[in-house]
């Protein structure tokens, strides 16, 4: 039986490298995204995980100390061989230790692991409860960009492509920044975006920690659309490892008339294969092609640019105290508010 060891890693070139190397990749494991979360107040725990002097798997854990209970985040992760029952032993033995030293309730984890009855029977049986709430992106909508510019077109619905070649007699342009001060303007016009589809909306200190962090290793970008002086869509874009990913956005609610975010799309896209990006992931959709979803006409949006829907095993929680029940409750009391 293999014998396998863990401890704190401090060196992000080691990080990165091990990141870098897995398959499938996720931004929400990489350093910089560690580094965004302790700019907003989070401690952040980056844990390895050794077979000898290999290291094998890694969980990067940010600490959340919330009011309905403390609790460990682990987003995109942990990165690890999941049909290594061995090491996956060893990885919830050390996590749930780790959990018990820091008085936290539950462990909340949402893997790169695509989802499937099987999958999710599996955690089951590792001692997995599905969460009542959703951990970042789990329906996602992924675009291989290797093709040509003319193929990327053809393969687009044929609408998606008629805006497209609207939106450039318009006289649109796109800017690109790594000023963290861009962050103000994307907030403006999340609030915006925020009244028309009524989801949660994220912190301008969110905004502001990610552009700071991961525009230090060219990972990063705003894209700031605009006619003229009007700023009419921001986006910000990372780009981490083969992929660029679409991950906050906001637009105004004025100029519709204008189809500003498929010229924006558009670029980004263009952006991303001139950085030698291999895939574009849109980031989240509706879980169905129910029309009548909240996110039915943004799902039709980015399905329109053609490509893969990519599930992810939804979020996952391992309780350590009885107390995770409260939150339990609490969160599916909350999540059936609010029509989720």
């Amino acid at each position: 039986m293999a014998k396998y060891t863990s401890k704190i890693i401090e060196d992000k070139k080691v990080w990165e490298k091990f990141m870098l190397s897995q398959k499938p990749q996720s931004f929400l494991q990489s350093w910089n995204w560690g580094e965004t979360n302790k700019l907003t107040g989070n401690q952040v725990i980056r844990t390895g995980f050794f077979s000898g002097p290999k290291l094998v798997g890694c969980a990067q854990i940010i600490v959340e100390r919330a009011k309905r209970g403390s609790y460990f985040l682990v987003p995109g992760g942990p990165l690890l061989d999941w049909e290594n029952t061995t090491l996956v032993k060893f990885f919830l033995d050390e996590i749930k230790n780790l959990a018990l030293k820091e008085n936290v309730w539950f462990i909340r984890i949402r893997p790169e692991v695509l989802d499937s009855q099987n999958s999710q029977k599996e955690f089951s049986n590792l001692g997995f409860v599905k969460a009542p709430m959703h951990l970042h992106a789990q329906n996602t909508w992924v675009l291989d960009i290797t093709p040509s510019e003319e193929d990327l077109l053809a393969g687009m619905r044929k609408t998606t492509r008629y805006l497209i070649r609207q939106s450039e007699k318009h006289e649109l342009t796109v800017e690109l920044s790594k000023d963290p001060k861009m962050a103000d303007i994307l907030y403006k016009l999340q609030a915006e975006t925020v009244a028309r589809h009524k989801f949660i909306p994220f912190p301008k200190k969110l905004f502001a920690s990610q552009i700071e962090t991961f525009e230090k290793d060219n990972e990063a970008e705003v894209f700031i659309c605009k006619k003229g002086n009007d700023i009419l869509a921001a986006a910000i874009i990372i780009f981490y490892g083969d992929y660029a990913y679409y991950h906050h956005s906001g637009s105004v609610s004025l100029h519709r008339d204008i189809p500003f975010s498929y010229f924006l799309q558009w670029e980004i896209i263009k952006e991303a294969k001139r950085r030698a990006k291999k895939a574009y992931n849109f980031w989240g959709i509706a879980p169905t092609d129910n029309p009548k979803h909240r996110f039915a006409g943004v799902t039709i949006f980015k399905k329109g640019f053609g490509g893969k829907r990519v599930d992810w095993l939804p979020a996952h929680d391992l309780p350590i105290s009885p107390k995770y029940w409260l939150t339990y409750a609490f969160e599916t009391i909350r999540k059936i508010r609010r029509g989720l």
